[in-house]
């Protein structure tokens, strides 16, 4: 509590309360109608409240006739409107002292009121009750209220809301509800915050009884967040979120609304229970999207602003509350595009076509590649199959190689592709990135955007005729191992040509693995087992070929035994010892 002494000491007077004064509060502020004493009947005793009248000026002042031949002065500060002061007019003032035989007594008129109005509110007030009274001064805590007289208005009653900085309340008048009454000590403690739960309490009651649902409202602006804005409806705050505040895009609350501003808002919903009202903005208007297939049928083309831009693509606005996404993928019919930033940039003006329509849930497929002629519309005639065309190798996969034959348009060299007769495992193996290649077209998909190209295609098929009469199965022809697999070893006959030597053909004995009896580089004489076309396949055998050539040797070295009858017609003629032994050696 604030004690009136210090409210005294920090308030407007100009000294401190002296004995008569406290006399007066503490005694004869008993009765106000014994202090204010009848024109007949003045109480000149210190301390008692007297009538006067504004007889003339000295300066600045006023002097006071009191009657009984006596005066006092006045100084202006003693008046709250100082030049409305006019000779006649009557005031009461509070006797101090009398100066001796001079007839001028000490008076004060402040102090006079200050003791009529403290009787007055302590009559007439109770706790609860409002006062109305203009701020004068900041003291340690809170704020000095002039209500007639001065009152101590805590800072955390102050508003709603904790106030920045209190001073700035200084010479505003406000309303505000007693807290507390001290009649002992004389002190009142006020609250503006109290005053205004009241009557929002009020206000609010008022308001859930009469709201309904889909009328227009004006509120004002009391708080502003990322999410959306709280209207005061009176008494009784409603949120308008973001989504509801306009049809097109808005990137925070704070672009539309400003703190205290006055609006007009839709009650979308209400939640008497729960105290909760949903407001909208862009409510008031009709949705632009009600007639949205009419505005923009399917097939029509636009011109729209670029306003958003996402790594999948991007938004193009049509009109207020209407934007249409054009996907990464709709953008360019031959350009590779990582990031839509290549091809748009924010605030673009852009050619669009309306590709698809849902109006349920308000969105728009935008094309801006179909503004334009697709090219693959006319890859079919510049590119038929059969044709030779010249491109780069652009991108090598495991399955193939990419070859640019114009910007924005390659065609697949698949690796089954490359060469007639060599086994290619990797693209690489015959192919690099950035080299300029000829290729056959071997076929074009418009609908998939395909095109098909090879390499061996620009040669005659060796398997058709060459391959099949130069290999023919029980040859023993030389060739190299070239790879290596568990299932066997590839051997390379000529240049590109390549034979299957499996496990199983590789030696008499049991061979678990091929890289413990073969190596890379190798020299083989293999025998073709089979030439097969159509699978372009030839199958080699070694041992089989090993085979043969001991089957080779053993005739050659049948052939190259002396003949039988010779040798029976030499024994017979003298030459037997000979003749034997040679037999028995050969045999």
């Amino acid at each position: 509590m604030v004690d009136l002494n210090l409210i005294h000491s920090l308030g407007d007077m100009d000294a401190e309360v002296d004995s008569a004064v406290a006399t007066a509060l503490g005694d004869a502020a008993t009765d106000l109608n014994k202090l204010v004493q009848g024109d007949d009947n003045q109480d000149f005793s210190p301390g008692s409240i007297i009538k006067g009248k504004v007889s003339s000026t000295a300066g600045d002042d006023f002097v006071v006739e009191l009657g009984l031949k006596s005066e006092g002065i006045l100084e202006r500060s003693e008046f709250d409107n100082p030049d409305d002061v006019k000779v006649g007019d009557e005031v009461r003032v509070l006797l101090e002292d009398v100066e001796g035989d001079t007839g001028l007594v000490k008076i004060s008129k402040r102090k006079a009121d200050r003791i009529i109005n403290w009787e007055a509110i302590m009559k007439s007030k109770k706790e609860g009750d409002p006062v109305s009274g203009k701020v004068t001064k900041k003291i340690k805590g809170g704020l000095l209220v002039d209500i007639g007289v001065p009152v101590f208005l805590p800072a955390s009653q102050v508003d709603i809301r904790r106030p920045g900085e209190i001073s700035d309340w200084i010479g505003r008048h406000i309303d505000a509800m007693i807290l507390k009454i001290d009649e002992e000590r004389r002190n009142i403690v006020i609250s503006r915050r109290k005053m205004i739960e009241v009557q929002r309490e009020e206000l609010k009651r008022k308001t859930l009884d009469t709201i309904a649902v889909g009328e227009i409202r004006k509120g004002t602006v009391k708080n502003i967040a990322d999410f959306g804005a709280f209207i005061d409806l009176g008494g009784l705050d409603g949120l308008l979120h973001i989504t509801d505040m306009s049809w097109g895009r808005i990137n925070h609350p704070s672009d539309m609304l400003k703190i205290d501003q006055e609006v007009e808002v839709k009650v979308l919903s209400v939640d008497k229970d729960k105290e909760k009202i949903a407001l909208g903005l862009k409510q008031k208007d009709a949705s632009p999207w009600e007639n949205i297939e009419t505005k923009y049928p399917v097939g029509s083309v636009h011109s729209g602003e670029v306003v958003n831009i996402m790594s999948y693509g991007a938004f193009v606005k049509l009109e207020a509350g209407v934007e249409g996404l054009v996907h990464i993928s709709e953008m360019s019919w031959t350009k590779r595009i990582n990031h839509p930033s290549e091809v748009v940039t924010q605030g673009q003006i852009a050619q669009v076509k309306v590709l698809e329509i849902n109006k349920d849930k308000q969105e728009i497929s935008l094309g801006m590649k179909q503004v334009e002629e697709n090219p693959w519309e006319r890859v079919a005639e510049k590119y038929p199959p059969g044709s030779v065309v010249k491109g780069k190798v652009r991108n090598i996969a495991n399955y193939g190689a990419f070859v640019e034959i114009e910007e924005g348009i390659d065609g697949l060299l698949h690796v089954s592709d490359l060469s007639w007769t060599k086994k290619v495992g990797h693209p690489s193996e015959v192919l690099k990135k950035g080299e300029d290649i000829e290729a056959v077209v071997l076929s074009v998909d418009q609908e998939k955007q395909r095109i098909a190209l090879g390499l061996k295609q620009m040669t005659e098929d060796p398997w058709v005729d060459a391959i099949p009469s130069a290999y023919r199965p029980g040859q023993v022809v030389l060739g190299h191992v070239t790879k290596i697999a568990n299932f066997g070893v590839f051997v390379e006959l000529a240049p590109g040509l390549e034979g299957l030597l499996h496990i199983s053909e590789i030696s008499d004995q049991k061979v678990e693995k091929p890289e413990d009896v073969l190596k890379i580089g190798q020299e083989l004489q293999v025998k073709i087992l089979r030439v097969d076309s159509d699978e372009r396949k030839i199958g080699l055998s070694l041992k089989r070929a090993q085979w043969a050539q001991e089957q080779e040797a053993r005739e050659e070295q049948r052939q190259a035994r002396p003949d039988r009858k010779n040798l029976r017609g030499g024994l017979e003629g003298g030459e037997q010892s000979s003749g034997l032994g040679d037999l028995k050696l050969g045999e």
